[in-house]
């Protein structure tokens, strides 16, 4: 047998009505702090986002240190192929006619270009020009310069061994056409790092001068 509803238990038309009230749980809320701090976050990592241009006179001083480390990588090697060239001119000249010690000092010259045998020269294949001169393409003039050392100056100390020691006239001649052609080589190479250093220079009235290489 079906119980009547109680009077008032259903409104009209059949549907049943729900309670709105609350159900007792509390509603969790965003600490101010938290807020702030995101907020704080937020504007830090826009103005990291933002592009640093540097001045005219910070770039100038980037490029001084820069043409500062690429003097300290190449000078053993530099110092060295100017050495075996003036040993040589001693020999040609008749001033020494001591062909053991050019002929050392002509040796250790390309050593000191090789990357394999000087630290100065491994650091110079890892160097990375500053980010500050990138619109002058000085990563280029790095290159060149490792090139210049290596292979083309550790080339003309062993030229210089090679001439230094010849005995006969032909040895004398193949020795020196082919120092003739490395120093050429080497020049080429000079003249390039030269020039993008030198635009660099201008552009930013460094008053630096690219590394003293000899020919």
């Amino acid at each position: 047998m079906t119980m009547p509803e109680p009077a008032g238990a259903r409104p009209p038309g059949g549907a049943r009505r729900y309670s709105s009230r609350a159900s007792g749980w509390p509603v969790l809320r965003t600490p101010r702090w938290m807020l702030a701090g995101g907020l704080v976050l937020v504007a830090g990592l826009t103005l990291a986002a933002i592009p640093h241009h540097p001045s005219t006179a910070q770039r100038a001083a980037d490029l001084r240190g820069m043409v500062h480390d690429l003097n300290t990588g190449i000078e053993s090697c530099a110092g060295g192929v100017n050495d075996s060239i003036t040993a040589l001119r001693a020999i040609e000249s008749g001033g020494s006619h001591d062909v053991a010690t050019a002929v050392k000092i002509a040796n250790q010259a390309a050593e000191n270009c090789s990357p394999a045998n000087s630290m100065p020269m491994e650091d110079l294949v890892q160097y990375q020009a500053p980010e500050s001169l990138a619109s002058f393409h000085l990563q280029d003039a790095v290159n060149d310069l490792v090139t210049w050392g290596f292979p083309l100056a550790q080339r003309v100390g062993g030229d210089v061994a090679t001439l230094v020691a010849a005995r006969t006239q032909a040895a004398v001649t193949r020795a020196s056409g082919q120092l003739r052609r490395d120093q050429q080589s080497l020049d080429a190479q000079r003249a390039r790092i030269d020039r993008l250093i030198g635009t660099a220079s201008t552009a930013l009235s460094a008053h630096v001068a690219p590394p003293p290489l000899p020919s």
